[in-house]
């Protein structure tokens, strides 16, 4: 049952649509309703957006996007950053609402608020140094102008894993470059980015310039969105069979296209690693949002010198780790997101034991009500397990041996996916080395997290397509135009 304080701010969430800067019911007032994964309880009922809504979305911001182009950059970025001072004058809330709808521990939501709010400083200040440059061709027959503008109309489609993030991440690069926005947020977990519009609007943005829309038929209601010649961008977050198919739609209107996909990450540890800072690193690399990370650590691959101890260390780290609803006290472990996902974490520790593998602890889910799974640690995992293909997407480490940096890097890239690589050594050359073989669009060495609003976050392979955050951010929303005028002197 909801605290009076978690009621009274669950009031103070939109329950409707927000569509040319006003908050409207979808059509034939049809509602979806948000749980707490927790308890399993209803949080709130919202309006649950049809394909009609979706278009009517794209009206709005396809009628804003001149007048948003024009405004002057500098009156951009002061309203990304009143939004910014907005979210941090009331993080506490933002934070209490993210763990309420997703479950993660409310630290780790504080921390969240922390980051996903540094995307609207950051491109506050990145809307005025948008540049271009001139100069003389060649030949000195002519000068070259060459100048950035905005896309035009953009579609977003974030998970539900970091409710905050995902939207800022998108939102906040493209209104600095000019563009209008629809985005549409993860059925489980809507109630935060309805809040962060509602802060938008707060700090001025015109109406029209964002628009949001929830729904349970996200196929459905996407689909003629992007099949809509007035889009003219396209970003996901999620899975890569989404992602695939969303950029086959994408195909047809020719969209540019930002996709950040699934991942499979390697977490390598040497024989002269710095084991404090290796079990550390892996606990932040792995158990941050309950596992639930596109950038978790997926697969543990140790040197079978040390593979022993770091076992060791790491088992009895995770046996400490406190289960429980994520407003409790000192709680490190919240639910997954809902049942589905349970049965899936479960249903790959079962296969890696029925094939050899040793749990050390967890492996289970935990009795009651909300959608809990213990932490687990598994060792001695087969090769051919499917819980080394698959995104795990919970709070499971999975330890494989290796015997030198070549059966390391080989192991680390047997995989379809590119998107982030940890390594913890001491050895300097090493580092450089791995830098450059190891398959991944990211790499934190000798760090656990590495996620920052002003460096550019990304995959290759698999992984996705294009950069979010850094000054490379705001370039996926910029078109490049060339003019040639003819030699001023001739």
């Amino acid at each position: 049952m909801a605290s009076a304080d978690e009621s009274a701010l669950l009031d103070r969430v939109p329950h409707g649509l927000l569509i040319g800067g006003e908050w409207v019911q979808a059509a034939e007032s049809a509602t979806l309703v948000v749980r707490d994964p927790s308890t399993n309880e209803v949080l709130k009922t919202i309006a649950n957006a049809s394909p009609e809504d979706g278009i009517r979305a794209l009206d709005a911001a396809v009628a804003a996007a001149d007048d948003w182009a024009a405004t002057p950059p500098r009156q951009r970025g002061e309203i990304l950053r009143k939004t910014w001072q907005l979210v941090q004058d009331r993080r506490d809330e933002i934070a209490l609402l993210m763990t309420m709808e997703m479950g993660k521990p409310l630290s780790e939501a504080l921390g969240e608020v922390a980051y996903g709010g540094e995307f609207l400083r950051w491109f506050s200040e990145e809307a005025v140094r948008i540049t271009g440059r001139y100069g003389i061709n060649p030949e000195g027959t002519g000068r070259t102008i060459v100048s950035q503008h905005p896309v035009g109309p953009c579609f977003f489609i974030t998970p539900w894993n970091f409710p905050l993030a995902m939207a800022t991440r998108k939102i906040a690069p493209a209104l600095a470059a000019g563009c209008t926005v629809v985005i549409k947020p993860a059925e489980l977990t809507p109630l935060t980015t309805l809040y962060i519009a509602k802060l938008f609007t707060e700090a001025g943005l015109p109406a029209g310039v964002l628009n949001v829309i929830t729904t349970s038929t996200s196929g459905a209601v996407s689909a003629p969105i992007i099949a809509d010649s007035r889009l003219r961008k396209l970003s996901f977050t999620g899975s890569t069979p989404v992602g695939v198919k969303l950029m086959q739609q994408a195909a047809e209107n020719v969209l540019r296209t930002s996709m950040e996909l699934g991942g499979n990450a390697p977490f390598l540890v040497f024989e002269d690693a710095d084991l404090d800072a290796a079990v550390d690193g892996a606990m932040l690399a792995k158990f941050r949002n309950i596992g639930q990370a596109c950038t978790a650590g997926n697969r543990f691959l140790v040197h079978e010198s040390v593979a022993a101890e770091f076992s060791d260390r790491i088992t009895e780290r995770v046996q400490g780790l406190k289960i429980g609803r994520g407003t409790e006290p000192d709680v490190k472990i919240g639910p997954l997101i809902n049942e589905d996902a349970v049965e899936k974490v479960d249903s790959l520790v079962k296969d890696a034991v029925s094939r050899g593998a040793t749990v050390r602890t967890g492996g289970k889910r935990v009795d009651g009500a909300g959608s809990f799974y213990a932490p687990t640690v598994v060792t001695d995992v087969p090769r051919d397990s499917a819980i080394l293909r698959t995104e795990i997407f919970g709070p499971v480490i999975t330890i494989v041996p290796f015997a030198d940096e070549d059966e390391a890097v080989r192991l680390a890239n047997d995989t379809e996916f590119g998107l982030v690589s940890y390594a913890f050594t001491k050895d300097l050359a090493r580092g450089q080395r791995l830098i450059e073989r190891l398959q991944t669009g990211m790499m934190g060495l000798n760090v656990g997290v590495l996620s920052n609003a002003a460096a550019p976050f990304g995959g290759i392979k698999q992984s996705g397509v294009g950069r979010e955050g850094g000054f490379e951010g705001i370039h996926e929303y910029l078109s490049t135009k060339y003019t040639m005028t003819p030699n001023p002197f001739a």
